[in-house]
């Protein structure tokens, strides 16, 4: 039996997990980009640690998947976080609350403030990217197109501080 999307958010019994970044590591180039070398220490989190971070963005405030990874390097005093692993968890976290609203319950996470790197919107939340631009819209944030891809206009500006 498939597992639901609230079972999929349970925290592995086997993360975090601290690893020497190699090349051929599936995050290797988005890693790379901020910074990280091949022998530096990066961290795949469990997603109550993304979850939890989601969670504190009040209205009027976007974050992205790069700043929820610095927040997770700096909690684990390493140099990165694995951008594709977060990836999958902000995208579970969505589904997870959606199937929870379908089931009349509230898990009480604003996950489509979280953004794509640049401040682009997530096609891969629940209902894709039109879905995640009608629930911004809905915040008051202007959402334009940029080819097939939707951003938030002046994104950097709502960005919260993380600490």
């Amino acid at each position: 039996m498939r597992k639901t999307w609230q079972e999929k958010l349970k925290d592995k019994p086997s993360f975090p997990k601290v690893l020497r970044l190699e090349k051929g590591f599936p995050c290797y180039n988005a890693v790379h980009k901020i910074g990280a070398e091949v022998g530096d220490e990066i961290v795949l989190v469990n997603s109550s640690e993304i979850l939890a971070i989601m969670k504190q963005v009040p209205k009027g405030r976007l974050i992205t998947i790069v700043e929820v990874c610095r927040q997770i390097a700096r909690n684990h005093r390493v140099k990165a976080c694995c951008s594709l692993t977060t990836g999958i968890f902000i995208m579970t976290v969505a589904n997870a609350v959606e199937a929870a609203g379908r089931e009349g319950k509230s898990l009480d996470i604003p996950y489509w403030r979280t953004l794509k790197a640049d401040g682009f919107l997530n096609e891969k939340y629940p209902g894709g990217q039109e879905a995640h631009k009608k629930l911004l819209e809905g915040e008051n944030f202007r959402v334009i197109a940029r080819g097939k891809k939707y951003q938030v206009d002046d994104y950097e500006k709502y960005l919260m501080k993380l600490t």
